[in-house]
């Protein structure tokens, strides 16, 4: 890759990464379900008049929409609100890729490479660790519904797989527009209406900019910025770029909101990221793996 190239390549990884802080600024004024909702109203509202219909078939947009969409970012936004670390939530939502790979072989019979199960072991155990390190004095139910958030994202990317979007600004799109109201949905059903006008009353410049960096910064222009790489060069150049993010994540969860990293949860992300990277990397000429789909990161 051109230096250039490279350069954005960890700028997105950068973005993508810092906007798990964001996500847990944003966290201190909105119920977590109504804040995914807006973020992804914001997203969509002014991209819509741009993009054109869906590219795509419905279904596989409407798919995505509640599996990436509402399961996944749902399920990571009401971890993060319930005690998940910025830092770590990064980290474990990387486990992705493993539930990517498992769904992938019973769902697309693609049949993974033995370097690939043994790094996905490896990823699997600094998860452990960090289950059990986390869980010591933390609700581990914060914990296990990032996990969750992880293996929706696995399903989307299986979905997205499937769809095969000839444009893919334009999928994430309407993936972004059709998640809003499911989203809306579950957060007067379960934060209740009260809830969510009081967000609203209370609105600061602080929950305004978290909105806006989630939806314009990490999601539309990261996007962006990631689909012109892929554009440029093979996945297998850029994907492995995706590794910073925890590594961007977990620094900027120390400096920005004083998050406790501790040798052994240094020593576990070590495990994770070692053993995404052996799943993620692929052989030249091979049939590239499901890849995991890139939208404001995760919770990005």
């Amino acid at each position: 890759m051109k230096p250039r190239h490279v350069a954005v390549a960890v700028l997105v990884a950068t973005i993508w990464g810092v906007n798990f802080v964001v996500i847990k600024v944003g966290l201190r004024d909105f119920p977590p379900l109504f804040f995914s909702a807006l973020r992804f109203l914001a997203a969509a509202v002014p991209a819509l008049w741009f993009v054109g219909r869906p590219k795509a078939a419905w279904k596989w947009v409407v798919a995505v929409a509640l599996a990436l969409g509402v399961a996944k970012f749902g399920l990571v936004f009401v971890g993060m609100a319930a005690g998940m670390p910025a830092g770590l939530s990064s980290l474990v939502l990387q486990s992705q890729v493993f539930f990517t790979v498992l769904f992938a072989a019973v769902l697309l019979r693609e049949r993974p490479r033995p370097a690939q199960l043994l790094g996905m072991g490896v990823a699997a155990a600094g998860i452990v660790v960090i289950a059990v390190d986390y869980g010591v004095g933390s609700p581990i139910s914060a914990f296990l519904l990032v996990v969750l958030g992880a293996v929706a994202w696995g399903v989307a990317n299986v979905a997205t797989r499937y769809a095969r979007p000839p444009d893919p600004v334009n999928f994430i799109v309407w993936v972004s527009a059709l998640a809003v109201l499911p989203l809306l949905g579950l957060s007067l059903v379960f934060e209740g209406p009260a809830a969510d006008l009081a967000a609203l009353r209370g609105l600061s410049w602080t929950g305004v900019g978290a909105i806006l960096f989630i939806a314009w910064v990490s999601t539309l222009l990261g996007f962006g910025l990631w689909n012109l790489l892929l554009r440029t060069y093979e996945a297998s150049a850029v994907v492995p770029f995706a590794l910073l993010v925890p590594v961007a994540g977990m620094l900027s969860g120390w400096l920005l909101l004083d998050e406790e990293v501790t040798a052994v949860r240094l020593g576990a992300a070590a495990l994770v990221i070692t053993g995404m990277a052996a799943a993620t990397v692929k052989r030249r000429r091979a049939t590239p793996v499901a890849e995991p789909v890139p939208v404001g990161s995760g919770a990005r």
